[in-house]
Formats: C-alpha cells, structure tokens, sequence
C-alpha cells in the first residue's frame, strides 16, 4: 500500500479547542504518531499561550528551518496523547494582500470571495499561509535527505473550509504534496437545517449552488465546493454526510472516513471507580445548591452536551422530553423519583429550572477545569452521569454519544447522527439507543425519549451495568486502532491521484 513519509495536517482546532474537530484531531494523533513518529505535523493559528493552552513550545526542533518571513511560526508539541509536533503560525501580514489572494483564487480555482463576511476573511487567509509554510518546510525536508535516498511522499490534509486554501496554495505553488480534504459537515447541509428547513423530506430537491444564494453562504459553499474538487483525495466522516456531498456539493466523496476515539483518555480500574465517585459527588453537590435542596442520591442523572444548535443538536427535542418525563414520574407508581439534567451548553445564559419531579441544571461553561460551577473538566464529570441523551437531527458524525460510551455511560441518539447510524448495525446496543428520527417526528421522538429514560432507571442494578459494559463495548469498536485503516486508504488514494497529476502535467494530453 502506497503511504506518505510525512504527514502535514491542518485545522483552526490544532491547539485550538472550540468544537468537535479538536477531538477528532487530538485523538487521532496518537494513531499517527505510532505509524509516522515525529513525520507528523500540525498546523494551527497562534493565538498567543493565553489561548493555544494545549500547546507547549520546543525551540530544539527544526532548529536549521526557516519559514517564510512575513509570516512568524512557533513550534512545540501539542499536548495530547502521542504528542505530535505542532506549528503555530500568525498570518497579519496577509491582511493587506487579501484582495489579490482572493483575485487569484478565483482565476485559478473559481473560488467567489466577493461575498465574505465573518469569519471567512480570517479563515481563507490562515489557510493560504499554512500552504505557504507548509512549502517552506517541505522543501527544507526535501533538503536534508541523502542524495541517494528516495524522495519521500508528502500528505496534506485540510479539514473543513476554513484550512481550504492551503490546498489551493499547494496545488499552484507546491503540486508535489498530494492533498486531502475532509468536510465534517456541508456549510449548505448545516445551514439548511439550522434555518428550520426540512433537510430530508426535500433532500434530492435542493440544489448547493442555489441554497448558498438563498442563505447568503455563497462564499463559504464556494470555497467548500472547489477544494472538494481539486483535492487529491476528499472524505467525510459518514455515510450521511457523504450522501450531502453528492447532493450539495456536487461531488462524491472518495472514501468515508469515520471518527474514532483515543481510549488512553479513559482511567482505568480503581482509577475509574474513584474519578466516577468524585464526579457523582461533584454533580449531587452542585445541583443541590443550584436547585436549593439536596438531591437525593439514587436521582438519575441524565446529560446533554455540546454546541449551542438548538434544532441541530436536539436541544429542543431533550427539553420537550424532560417535560414529557416529568408528567410521566408524576403520574406513576413512583411519583417520589428525582431526574436531574445537566444541559453542558456553553454560553447558554439560562436559570435552573424545576418541573414536578423532573430539574435541569444549566451549566453554560466550556469545561475545561475553569469554570466556576465544577471546576472539572468535561470527561471528568462525564463519567459520573448515569445516562446521557444526544437526539440530534444534524449530526454528520457524533462525537459526544461517541465519548458518552468510552466512559461507560449508555447513550440515546438517533438514526440522523453518523454515529447512531453506525452504532445501529453494531450488535452491542444495549448501551446504545438509535431513535429513528425524520423531518416531521419530533413529538414522537421527544416521547420515546421520555419512556427510555424512564425505563433505564428502573431497571435493576444488573442490567444497568450490563447497559454500562455494553456501551464500553461500541466505543471499542471505534477505537482508532480499528478506524485508522480508512486513513491509510485515503492516503493512498491522495497519493495515487498525485502520480496521474504530476503525470499530467509534464504529458499534457493533446485536445
């Protein structure tokens, strides 16, 4: 199987911890590390050691390497299991050539710019300087080989839209690096969804290029679309998602290339038993402050976790269901019983709230060990949770039922995240519930919710450690020891598309 030599990786989550990607990257690491030691490199934007505190810096490596001048480089390792080597790189210099960079995109590669705004400016401009350290080290890598040494193969992979224009860069400036582009989820796909339109129902009826004018993403979907295209090799994270592609993109995906997770993140043992002890004291303590009582110790604790898409993560279906949970302890045969919700939403600016038997405890803080309520970190807490509800209906893959099941906490999602439909075909799912969900069921969806939540806490201590086990079982299964084989495919597919490339280009075909 034809492999690179060395690896280059970027994302705006290297370093960088703000949303699911990082957790895909930092886990994955440790995979790459153990098959390319130290021919791995990440690359982020610098934000300073107040913001990148994942990021510890080593002067001792590339010690003989000049990047580019105009655009300053620290490198270190990220802080994450195997430890990769990690650049960090500023990009203000850009900033004034920004209107020829984007002429030039759009000449080269038909990206349309002229629609910016947010975040995309940013973006464009930190990608294209990581293309253009990226060649800089490649030719220094190049360099220090023996002159009798076979030249090595190099691997680019850009995730999402935001790290697009490094392969731009790359295949005008430095055709001999074979790209890789990942999309974790169509801006058009995400969009369409978070403005309440019917995704599914409709879904071979819409067209990308149209719903990008009509959602004023043109800029976003443009970028999006052409690195799809002119990637070596470009995937996606589920089979979902690689049905999106097709449809808004225009372009099927050359392998589907689902997430793992890293199991050393997991204590294991005594170890597990203490920290899931510590984490249960730490929930029943604040929730009885918040709630002004003591929350009594057999409550079932439930979590939702995640980023703030009311409609996209199922927040609003959860709410629906705790209502629906509430009148159903409150006309059962246990009317005593306590629920208690965590909603782990950062900046959800919202007040604890009390339903009959049935409370949720909004914690709005990224959990990193500094927020003010806990002081802990999410996986930390997350393994003291008895159940966790993730009824997405966006949700190209799922990380969080994902990292619910390495903690060994049973998990409730739904047939629209990648990894619910995953989990549907495992034969463990005991700990893992898939609710069929559609455009047009979330009552339906918001009761079955109700019922299951009602249903694991009364089962017996048995099943329920059963339910735990098995939940521990799926995550092993996903495992990037058995997920990183679709990696090494994709590797090989971006390097054989090189080869017919370079071809290509030095035998152009006669028209």
């Amino acid at each position: 199987m034809m492999q690179p030599d060395y690896i280059f990786e970027t994302s705006w989550e290297v370093c960088n911890r703000v949303g699911g990607i990082y957790a895909v990257l930092s886990t994955r690491a440790a995979s790459m590390q153990a098959e390319h030691p130290d021919k791995v490199f990440f690359f982020g934007p610098d934000f300073g050691d107040h913001s990148n505190i994942y990021f510890k810096q080593d002067k001792t490596l590339l010690k003989k390497w000049e990047a580019p001048a105009d655009i300053p480089v620290r490198i270190g390792r990220w802080q994450v299991p195997g430890e990769p080597i990690a650049i960090l790189l500023k990009f203000d210099a850009l900033w004034p050539k920004k209107d020829g960079i984007y002429a030039w995109a759009w000449d080269k590669f038909q990206v349309q710019s002229h629609a910016a705004y947010g975040d995309y400016d940013e973006s464009c401009l930190f990608g294209y300087a990581a293309g253009m350290v990226m060649e800089s080290l490649y030719k220094f890598l190049i360099k220090t080989q023996k002159s009798n040494a076979k030249k090595p193969n190099f691997c680019m992979h850009a995730n999402e839209w935001q790290t697009a224009f490094s392969i731009f860069y790359l295949e005008d400036h430095c055709p001999n690096i074979a790209t890789l582009f990942t999309t974790h989820a169509t801006c058009i796909g995400r969009s369409i969804a978070g403005n309440g339109k019917p995704l599914y129902d409709y879904f071979e009826g819409y067209n990308g290029d149209q719903m990008a004018y009509e959602l004023n993403m043109v800029s976003k979907h443009s970028v999006e679309k052409q690195a799809a295209r002119w990637a070596d090799c470009f995937t996606t994270v589920s089979d979902i998602t690689a049905r999106e592609c097709k449809q808004l993109l225009d372009k099927p995906v050359d392998i589907v290339t689902p997430n793992g997770f890293e199991p050393t993140y997991v204590p294991k043992g005594e170890e597990f038993d203490k920290r899931r002890a510590k984490a249960r004291e730490a929930l029943h303590r604040v929730a009885g402050k918040v709630l002004g009582g003591v929350v009594p110790q057999n409550a079932l604790l439930v979590g939702i976790s995640g980023r703030l898409e009311m409609k996209n993560k199922g927040i609003d279906v959860f709410a629906e269901a705790l209502d629906k949970l509430a009148q159903k302890i409150y006309h059962s045969d246990q009317p005593e019983k306590e629920v208690v919700a965590f909603v782990m939403i950062p900046y959800l600016d919202r007040a604890p709230t009390r339903k009959g038997k049935v409370s949720a405890v909004f914690v709005p803080y990224y959990l990193d060990g500094q927020d003010p309520m806990f002081g802990m970190k999410y996986y930390d807490l997350l393994l003291g949770l008895d159940v966790t509800v993730f009824p997405s209906y966006y949700e190209p893959w799922g990380y969080t039922p994902l990292e619910s099941c390495a903690f060994h906490v049973p998990t409730i999602t739904t047939s629209l995240a990648g990894f619910g439909a995953w989990a549907a075909k495992q034969k463990d799912q005991y700990g893992v519930v898939v609710i069929d969900r559609t455009d047009s069921n979330f009552d339906v969806v918001a009761e079955q919710i109700a019922d299951l939540l009602l249903r694991y806490d009364r089962l017996c201590g048995e099943d329920k450690a059963r339910a735990r086990k098995e939940a521990e079982a799926v995550a092993k299964k996903a495992d990037w020891k058995h997920f990183f084989k679709y990696y090494r495919k994709a590797y090989e597919i971006a390097l054989k598309k090189r080869d017919t490339r370079l071809d290509e280009l030095q035998n152009p075909r006669l028209l």
